[in-house]
């Protein structure tokens, strides 16, 4: 009862973080172009979007509860291990200033979890991974092709108060659609492992864990909008209304489908794909893409350890295979280190040349 308990908690814990930390982001262009001035104004739509979602995230909790592992598998301290797995990790590299996905965190703990068990639906998961590359790389190539267009149309010489004013509207109502998104497609991250242990009936948890997002999007959302907003604030009204058009209606898409996605990344590939008409070479330099693909590829794999781990321990009584993972990881962690030391006095230290 305790554990069941517990896995509450965090799971509800770890909606408020998601609300708080991706949820609020989603109105980010419409309060960094000052379309919205008002900050609790923003936070407030990002909240009823992201709420509004949530009703519609069925599909998304049925493949994070029951489509990667099977049902008998899914017990509740399983669940605990993953929602704890999700919910740490998320946290930590937080505070540590690395942005992670909730939705590859989730993914990957509830991987780690099923590879101990050997109970892996393999194909599911290949579907979602095709969807992760796919999904953000059509994001890219959308709002690449609409740069080009403009910069053809050259839509300055056109614009007027009223184009203007159309503009600011639809960058709303894309805000809005990209909260209803986040909904739709994060609130599965913390309440289907519930769900799928049979301890959390789905349109409760979808409520339940919706009204949680919403409040962590409200209530400490407010410095995810302040960052968002001046990081991309730099772009025209109709850049961030197709950006903004373009993620909303691919997560959506893939919420319907039952896919978990990272939608930071789908954004952030939108934004890319307009930087990436003025300026191709310059825009793959930047750390930002460099950023990205390490957080593409170490979301998952970072939960994936730790719960596999985890699971090892407490579930499967096998603490020897832990033991030899940490030793491996650790041997790997001080031979790099002890490489780089060498690299670093011979450059100091140059051999003399011997005959």
């Amino acid at each position: 009862m305790t554990l069941l308990i517990l896995s509450f908690i965090i799971a509800y814990f770890y909606a408020f973080n998601v609300g708080a930390s991706g949820s609020a982001a989603t109105m980010g262009i419409a309060y960094g172009a000052q379309v919205i001035n008002k900050k609790w104004i923003a936070l407030l739509l990002s909240g009823i979007g992201c709420l509004a979602g949530a009703f519609w995230g069925g599909e998304v909790v049925e493949t994070i509860g029951k489509g990667l592992l099977s049902e008998s598998s899914l017990t509740v301290e399983a669940a605990a291990i993953i929602l704890f797995v999700s919910a740490i990790t998320l946290f930590v590299t937080n505070l540590l200033g690395i942005p992670l996905s909730s939705s590859e965190v989730t993914v990957g703990a509830i991987v780690g979890v099923s590879i101990s068990m050997q109970q892996l639906f393999v194909g599911k998961l290949f579907d979602i991974v095709l969807f992760w590359i796919f999904v953000p790389l059509t994001a890219f190539l959308l709002t690449f092709f609409f740069g080009l267009l403009k910069e053809r149309v050259k839509p300055k010489k056109f614009m007027s108060k009223k184009l203007t004013a159309v503009l600011s509207v639809l960058l709303i109502i894309t805000g809005f659609l990209e909260a209803i998104a986040a909904g739709m497609n994060n609130v599965a991250s913390a309440i289907g492992p519930l769900v799928g242990a049979d301890v959390l009936n789905k349109n409760t948890g979808l409520i339940t864990g919706g009204l949680f997002m919403a409040l962590g999007a409200l209530l400490l959302g407010g410095r995810v909008l302040e960052t968002n907003g001046k990081r991309i604030s730099h772009l025209s009204l109709s850049d961030g209304v197709v950006i903004s058009g373009t993620s909303g209606f691919l997560v959506i898409g893939a919420s319907l489908l039952g896919i978990p996605i990272p939608m930071t990344q789908v954004t952030t590939s939108g934004i890319v794909g307009v930087g990436a008409v003025k300026d191709w070479q310059g825009i793959w330099k930047k750390k930002v893409i460099h950023q990205i693909a390490k957080v593409w590829v170490t979301s998952p794999l970072i939960s994936l350890v730790f719960a596999y781990c985890l699971t090892e321990i407490f579930l499967m009584a096998k603490v020897s295979t832990v033991l030899i993972i940490a030793s491996g990881i650790f041997a790997t962690l001080v031979l790099t280190n002890f490489g780089r030391t060498s690299i670093i006095k011979k450059a100091r230290h140059p051999l003399k040349e011997e005959f």
